[in-house]
C-alpha cells in the first residue's frame, strides 16, 4: 500500500522549542513519517542547497486535477529491501547541478522531516542515488535555522536521545 503524503503547512509543532539550534553530525537516523519510512540514514551536506532522496520507478500522475508523482524508496543503505511505495504532490520540477557538474531534471515534493524530536516541512528532490553511499542526502536549506553541524561527529541525535533516557546530560 502506498504512502501519500498530504499537503504540509506549517504549524507551532514544526517550530523548534525555543527556536534554539541543535548540533547534529555529518551524518543522522531520521525519519519521513509521511512516507511511512520510520529510519534512515542521512548525510548531512552543507554544500547542497537541496535535499535528495534516492528513488526510482518514479512517475507523475494526476489524480481529481492535481499532479503527484508516486515513487518506490530503498531505505536501507545497499539492500533492495524493503522497498516502500509513496506518493506525494508534486511541488516543483527543476533542473539540479550536482557536485561534478552534471545536470538532472528531478521532481520536487514536500513533506515532514523528524530528527531527533524535532520536525518541520521540507522540500526533497527525488533521484537514484543507487550508487551513493546515503539513501537521503539533507541539504543546507532544509536545516537552516534549525541545526547546526558538528562535522566531527556522526549520530549525535540518537546517542543523545538514550542518553536522556538513562538520566545522564547529552
Amino acid at each position: 500500500m502506498s504512502k501519500i503524503a498530504g499537503s504540509v503547512k506549517p504549524n507551532r509543532r514544526h517550530q523548534t522549542a525555543n527556536n534554539e539550534r541543535q548540533i547534529i553530525g555529518w551524518r543522522e537516523w531520521v525519519t519521513l513519517p509521511d512516507f511511512g519510512i520510520e529510519r534512515i540514514k542521512a548525510k548531512i551536506d552543507t554544500g547542497a542547497r537541496t535535499s535528495a532522496l534516492h528513488a526510482f520507478r518514479v512517475t507523475p500522475f494526476e489524480r481529481n486535477g492535481v499532479r503527484f508523482v508516486r515513487f518506490f524508496v530503498h531505505p536501507v543503505q545497499r539492500r533492495r529491501r524493503p522497498e516502500i511505495a509513496c506518493e506525494a504532490p508534486l511541488l516543483d520540477e527543476r533542473t539540479i547541478t550536482s557536485s561534478n557538474g552534471q545536470t538532472e531534471h528531478r521532481y520536487v515534493v514536500k513533506t515532514i522531516l523528524r530528527m531527533g524530536t524535532r520536525e518541520w516541512p521540507f522540500e526533497l528532490t527525488l533521484t537514484n542515488r543507487d550508487e551513493m553511499s546515503f539513501r537521503l542526502l539533507l541539504g543546507r536549506e532544509a536545516l537552516r535555522r534549525r541545526m547546526i553541524v558538528d562535522p566531527g561527529r556522526s549520530y549525535r541525535l540518537e546517542r543523545g536521545e538514550k542518553r536522556k533516557q538513562k538520566g545522564e546530560k547529552p
